[in-house]
């Protein structure tokens, strides 16, 4: 039909322009964000690109979601601007019979959002938790910078040495501060080299001091504590080598994964709370992208001697608040408050219905005011005698 293939057309232009506009703004927002990652030691540098890229893929079923609302209602907006509708609606046409060339455009699109949130969502965020868990289990020399202190990686160490050499195993100016076993050390050596004894590595130095210093009681007797203190003696010695072993825990785990780096399947494997907050959240973004299409076809009517912003700025609003009622249902499953199948027939079905209620209205061209004024009239008429 030559309404359902000119708005499908118009559609597809205007859904990939959004969607490309909305995807640059987010890109520009996360590299901000995962540059500051970087700075502050959470990630690699080198991997800066690829975790943004993860990040962007798993805001892609919102972006999606976003991109066919605003697309739907610029496009109805615009044909009710230029007096489009009013042509179809002579020629036979409806403004519910729109569900039907709307629904057959977006089904790719809400498909693809069901896949990514189900799939590419819960995986992305779990290949991000890799990158940083790798970065952050890195050896302790691989943290150090030429020139700058750097803390290790189990928090009791503070390393400063220059890496002067191509293959980074030798360096000059080597200086450690730990503290281990009640006490704090300080040692400073002309050189260090890595080496591996008994499949564990060790940052020999050469030619160097150290210095113990023996820690203040933690609490307890404050006299028993001022004494300690008082006949704390240090220990300075010189070595010609002396062995300080590294990457002690490199290879530890960390604890489970959260909900949100969670496979659906394992969601729905371990039914806690949590999980069906999450699998509440996927879900409902693939339902509410589909009432997002209901609620953009009652929305874009407008007057045609009026503008469209009122109408976009509307919807932005719509697609905030509902996008916050979708966080607000997983965090009310998570905490136990409500089930989820409760949840979901609550928050979806009564958009939905209410979103139907609204077009059948708009779809009947009929004023709140004149539905209400005929109720009444016909309870008026049916309270009347015979």
């Amino acid at each position: 039909m030559l309404l359902h293939s000119a708005l499908r057309k118009e559609l597809s232009q205007s859904f990939g322009a959004t969607l490309v506009v909305l995807a640059t703004i987010v890109m520009t927002m996360m590299l901000i964000r995962t540059l500051r990652l970087a700075s502050r030691g959470n990630i690699n540098p080198s991997d800066v690109l690829l975790v943004l890229g993860y990040t962007v893929l798993a805001h892609l079923p919102t972006l999606l979601a976003l991109s066919l609302f605003i697309a739907i209602v610029g496009v109805l907006s615009r044909m009710y601007k230029d007096s489009e509708m009013v042509i179809w609606f002579t020629s036979g046409q409806s403004l519910v019979g729109l569900l039907n060339p709307l629904l057959r455009f977006s089904w790719p699109i809400l498909l693809s959002i069901g896949l990514l949130a189900l799939l590419a969502w819960p995986w992305a965020n779990q290949q991000t938790r890799e990158l940083s868990e790798r970065y952050e289990k890195r050896g302790d020399l691989e943290r150090i910078t030429p020139g700058q202190f750097r803390e290790s990686s189990s928090g009791n160490r503070v390393f400063f040495i220059d890496k002067d050499t191509l293959d980074d195993k030798v360096g000059n100016n080597v200086f450690i501060s730990a503290t281990e076993r009640g006490k704090q050390s300080i040692t400073a050596a002309r050189s260090g080299r890595i080496d591996s004894i008994n499949d564990q590595r060790f940052l020999l130095l050469q030619n160097g001091q150290r210095l113990e210093i023996p820690l203040p009681a933690a609490s307890g007797d404050s006299q028993s504590g001022a004494s300690s203190t008082s006949q704390a003696d240090l220990r300075i010695s010189e070595f010609k080598e002396y062995g300080v072993q590294i990457n002690a825990n490199i290879l530890a785990r960390t604890d489970a994964l959260l909900p949100k780096q969670q496979s659906s399947l394992s969601l729905l494997s371990e039914p806690s709370n949590a999980n069906l907050g999450e699998l509440a959240w996927r879900i409902g973004l693939m339902l509410s992208a589909l009432n997002f299409v209901v609620i953009a076809t009652a929305v874009s009517r407008v007057n045609p001697r009026a503008g469209r912003s009122l109408n976009l700025i509307f919807a932005l609003l719509a697609f905030v608040v509902y996008f916050n009622l979708l966080n607000l249902s997983q965090n009310w499953i998570a905490q136990g408050k409500i089930s989820f199948p409760v949840m979901l027939a609550l928050l979806h079905g009564s958009v939905l219905g209410m979103t139907l209620l609204w077009l059948w209205q708009r779809n009947q061209g009929m004023a709140w005011r004149d539905l209400l004024s005929r109720k009444r009239l016909r309870q008026n008429t049916l309270a009347q005698p015979a």
